[in-house]
């Protein structure tokens, strides 16, 4: 399994301008991981996705390190002032992007929730057949140039495992799955190791992330922690620091046989390379025992 790191993990440092987009990449490969993810370019003045998708490449060319994943917002609701093909089309010069990073996979979103000014019924099954649509034509587009596309589990609207499940299923393309992000179950208040087992037979792509939890029952614990849809109290936390059961999840993907992509997505509030240091050191440690096992 090649362990991977998002360049998420690093966006303080470079929105600090403590670093650049493209010295995250060489940091990656200096810290050890194997692959690297984008998500979302820190575009410099006057470049696009697309002027600066060679650059990227061609820096982790020379470090040699491989991408593993492209991953850009999406909305099939509100994107593009709300007009679906739009959006479809929008998303799929992103595909283009990945295409040049030589990146096997993008994530884009599905929808962030219904606008203020929405009509119509605001659940989640009544706008599926939508959001299936706008999945099935991007990935479409996306296996032509050989790319695979996945919709991640976050947002809290496109977030349980149950709904991910109706959304992979409604697309039924063997291009389109999912990037489970065991953590991110908990912004709406699911069990990981129940979500992962729900949904590892669906997934292209995984993150390794981990959680502080405080039940909503106890008072706000204050800067740093932000609500689940429940209520509940999370932070961030250093990868084997918090509540996420990663070796749990660990067996549930070693059980379904995933040997794809596992990567790490940090955004504790640690110093940003102190945490995802030790977070890879204790991913590799997890690893090793649940997969030499």
């Amino acid at each position: 399994m090649k362990i991977g790191v998002s360049s998420y993990s690093f966006s303080k440092l470079v929105h600090s301008g403590r670093m650049s987009q493209l010295d995250v990449i060489s940091k990656a490969r200096e810290m050890g991981f194997d692959v690297i993810e984008f998500s979302t370019f820190a575009l410099p003045e006057g470049e696009t996705p697309l002027t600066f998708a060679p650059k990227v490449r061609e820096e982790c060319e020379r470090v040699g390190i491989e991408v593993a994943n492209y991953t850009i917002a999406g909305d099939f609701i509100s994107g593009c002032g709300g007009d679906l093909d739009a959006e479809i089309e929008r998303l799929k010069e992103e595909v283009r992007v990945a295409r040049i990073l030589n990146s096997p996979g993008m994530r884009h979103d599905a929808a962030w929730g219904f606008p203020s000014d929405y009509k119509g019924v605001q659940s989640f099954d009544a706008v599926l057949p939508r959001l299936a649509k706008g999945c099935r034509a991007v990935t479409e587009y996306a296996a032509e140039l050989g790319i695979k596309t996945m919709v991640e589990n976050h947002g809290f609207f496109a977030q349980d495992s149950e709904r991910m499940e109706k959304l992979v299923t409604a697309v039924d393309h063997p291009n389109f799955g999912l990037l489970v992000d065991m953590g991110n179950f908990l912004c709406v208040d699911e069990e990981p190791e129940k979500a992962v087992g729900r949904l590892m037979p669906y997934a292209f792509h995984v993150h390794a992330k981990d959680f502080h939890v405080k039940s909503g029952n106890q008072p706000n614990p204050g800067r740093g922690w932000f609500s689940s849809r429940g209520g509940n109290y999370l932070r961030g936390a250093v990868i084997g620091h918090g509540d996420v059961p990663i070796v749990q999840c660990l067996k549930i993907m070693k059980g379904k046989n995933y040997d794809g992509i596992l990567s790490i997505e940090f955004e504790g509030m640690e110093e940003p390379l102190e945490g995802i240091a030790i977070g890879l050191e204790n991913l590799r440690s997890f690893v090793d025992r649940v997969y030499g096992e």
